[in-house]
């Protein structure tokens, strides 16, 4: 825990460094100011009083509040100084994980689940923060507060000071039982933020499908349940934590009582003054409250230890896909799959895909058709490495994926996913996320290609139109186009389009595939649909059924020879007939 905190402390090692040195100037004060006051006590006890009783109360007065207001000072700059370190640990933390998450392949993100992300990223690092600045403040003053108060004690009345070393002890492990049995609620309590944020999440994502079916109550019930799992979880750990509080009270209260009665008597014997027995009471209460504090922040870093648990756990993931040694671009357009198989728990009793054997030439517009689950979509997540071959390879340009740097195979490969994603911005700056240099000629040129330009044009801010959150703006079917249109301003070598003309009208789909042969027919070119009308006039199309390819051809050759393909093509000409 404290390797990964120092590593995170970069850029603020210096307030890091300052903050205990100010807390520890500050403690050494505040311990001076319970000696000067007994020693105003014990002058004024004497008989007679010494001559010097003016000079001796105005002198120790002076020094009292002249402590007092430099430890205010050096707590304040210890304040700021923490402030500093930790929200810049905070920061560190952050950034760090966002880039490692932005490493992790779809299998990495699917073992943790986007909720979890979300929740490391955002309650869990807030608690590590915390945790950093006790650590830099509070963990260095209670042990230096309750050795120096103490010492000062210890010398003051070595008798009296023997009742601190059994109140102590006796808190001490009272506490640390207590902080060894809440951990592991604190850690099914942050599983349950989890379950809870997963719920919000998935609720916001599909609101319009819960709108449609009306399903507001059942949501609204299954978000109750999730932040009712939050609040026992709480709530257990609270009872525990309860308990704190009225141990750490009787131990004071008793430690009072005993100085009291044993230092009274003291007194009266006279073998000890009042003051020194102000003094004492005095140094009691440091002392039991930096015992509480360590056993307070002792919970809290168990809490924190959760979270950084939880943390580290996300940095020390190894991403299942990893840069290839290779530094070259993708030189042209040819796919090859070599003895493929599949799976996406990587184990081989459970293939998605089984001995896949295809090549496509540079140029070629290569239909996918079949059925749900038939493994469509994950042949063609392979040519980007979106996920790994379990056995064989795939080769894109001759070059085996696994041999390339990621990013220049990306850049190479555009593909426009089943769901397509639009960020908030306008149109103009969704664009730019396929090039972030292309002129305003090549974004209405890629739109053009892409059935885009006439909609888009018909805005009243054209290409400056925000398209809200997600491009709530737009139907589904301008959402596909523009989708589209922003994969081909990468000029890639090879465009996969994931089912990604299913919203668009049969006329648009032609247009679409139309312009793409016309005006970029360098490219190759894959079509995953469900619509054999999508495929047709491709050069080649492949015919998958569970996991396997079934055949490959033209449609001609398909339509005269494969069961599959000829019952799919008279069902879709049944229902255009029908309707």
């Amino acid at each position: 825990m404290l390797k990964l905190m120092t590593k995170h402390a970069r850029g603020y090692k210096l307030p890091t460094i300052l903050t205990p040195l100010f807390v520890m100037v500050e403690v050494f004060l505040e311990i001076f100011i319970p000696t000067l006051m007994a020693n105003i006590v014990n002058s004024l006890q004497e008989t007679p009083l010494p001559d010097d009783i003016v000079n001796i109360v105005v002198t120790n007065g002076l020094l009292m509040v002249a402590s007092a207001v430099a430890s205010l000072v050096f707590g304040a700059l210890a304040g700021r100084t923490s402030s500093i370190a930790s929200t810049g640990f905070a920061k560190n933390l952050r950034a760090e994980l966002f880039e490692k998450i932005q490493q992790f392949s779809f299998a990495n993100v699917d073992k943790f689940s986007t909720a979890s992300l979300v929740t490391r990223c955002t309650t869990d690092v807030n608690n590590a923060q915390t945790a950093f600045m006790q650590l830099t403040r509070v963990v260095f003053r209670a042990p230096t507060m309750l050795i120096m108060a103490t010492i000062m004690a210890f010398r003051l009345n070595p008798d009296l000071s023997v009742i601190f070393f059994v109140a102590i002890p006796l808190l001490g492990i009272a506490m640390a039982v207590l902080v060894v049995k809440v951990h592991p609620m604190f850690r099914k309590m942050l599983k349950c933020y989890d379950h809870m944020n997963a719920t919000v999440q998935e609720d916001l994502v599909a609101i319009r499908v819960v709108k449609a079916f009306v399903r507001e109550e059942h949501e609204i019930e299954k978000y109750r349940d999730a932040t009712e799992g939050v609040r026992v979880s709480q709530l257990a750990a609270e009872k525990t934590m309860v308990l704190i509080n009225p141990i750490a009270n009787i131990v004071m209260y008793g430690t009072t009582i005993a100085l009291l009665f044993v230092g009274g008597g003291e007194i009266i014997d006279g073998h000890m003054k009042a003051g020194d027995l102000t003094a004492l009471m005095t140094y009691s209460a440091q002392i039991l409250m930096s015992v509480m504090m360590i056993c307070f922040i002792s919970v809290s870093l168990v809490l924190s230890r959760a979270s950084l648990q939880r943390i580290n756990e996300v940095l020390l993931e190894e991403p299942d896909i990893k840069d290839g040694a290779g530094d070259f671009e993708v030189e042209d357009g040819s796919i090859d799959f070599d003895n493929v198989n599949f799976s996406y728990s990587n184990n081989a009793e459970n293939l998605t895909l089984e001995n896949i054997n295809l090549h496509i030439k540079p140029g070629q517009m290569v239909g996918v058709i079949g059925g749900t689950g038939d493994g469509k979509s994950s042949l063609v997540q392979l040519i980007p490495r979106l996920y790994d071959v379990l056995e064989g390879s795939v080769k894109v340009g001759g070059r085996d994926v696994r041999d390339y740097n990621l990013h220049n195979l990306r850049e190479g490969v555009s593909m426009v996913l089943q769901k397509n994603v639009l960020f908030s911005g306008t149109i103009k700056e969704n664009m730019l996320w396929g090039n972030e240099n292309a002129t305003d000629e090549e974004i209405i040129a890629a739109c053009k290609v892409a059935q885009a330009h006439d909609f888009v044009s018909s805005f009243p801010d054209g290409y400056e139109t925000d398209l809200g959150q997600g491009g709530v703006n737009v139907s589904g079917g301008q959402k596909q186009r523009l989708c589209i249109a922003r994969a081909l301003l990468k000029k890639p070598k090879i465009m996969i389009m994931d089912d990604s003309t299913s919203a668009v009208d049969t006329a648009t789909d032609a247009a679409i595939r139309s312009a793409l042969r016309s005006e970029v027919g360098h490219m190759t070119t894959i079509i995953i649909a469900q619509r054999i009308s999508s495929v047709q006039d491709c050069d080649m199309i492949v015919v998958m059924n569970d996991g396997k390819i079934n055949d490959i051809g033209t449609h001609e050759q398909l339509l005269e020879r494969n069961t599959i393909y000829q019952e799919i093509f008279n069902s879709q000409q049944k229902g255009v007939a029908e309707q």
